[in-house]
């Protein structure tokens, strides 16, 4: 994605706007509302969790914790959702900070935004801390304003201890 120049007014104005839109996509993880959160993926959107350690893997020749199309998000997500989910039964409490969201323009009409995260996950009383950068790619339109083309969360971690797994939204 080869970046198109835009005014400083323009990207801040964009960057308010995406904002909004990772502040609300967090909202509706944290709550659990994963129905909706999947209407904000465009027909061809993905979401991606590269290795610890390779966060600029290309999923067709690396492996990913997880590369997930439409298809098979949908499966996660009814499974998530389902009563025999035993990773999340209980469901865990689940907090998403996002900071520092940074836009870029592209030529096709897609847009990139790069934001830092922090996730807290609580399960049988230990709580747990993901850390690490998004890298999106989004475009306008869904119930949002924005859909993604692509999501991936990179991880800072190198490995998963003591976490071991994601079984959640990060």
């Amino acid at each position: 994605m080869s970046a198109v120049s835009a005014t400083p007014g323009t990207l801040t104005a964009l960057r308010l706007e995406l904002e909004e839109f990772l502040f609300a996509e967090a909202e509706l993880i944290d709550a659990w509302r994963l129905d909706e959160w999947l209407e904000l993926f465009g027909p061809e959107g993905r979401w991606m969790v590269p290795c610890p350690g390779l966060p600029d893997g290309d999923p067709d020749r690396t492996l990913f914790l997880i590369n997930d199309d439409a298809f098979i998000l949908r499966h996660r997500i009814g499974g998530l959702m389902g009563r025999t989910a035993h990773a999340e039964s209980p469901k865990s409490r689940i907090r998403h900070l996002v900071a520092n969201v940074r836009p870029s323009l592209a030529e096709d009409n897609t847009i990139g935004v790069r934001a830092n995260f922090v996730v807290y996950r609580t399960r049988a009383g230990a709580t747990d801390a993901y850390v690490g950068e998004y890298r999106h790619i989004v475009e306008r339109g869904g119930p949002l304003g924005f859909r993604f083309v692509e999501r991936r969360s990179v991880l800072d971690h190198t490995a998963l201890r003591p976490q071991s797994s994601v079984s959640f939204i990060l």
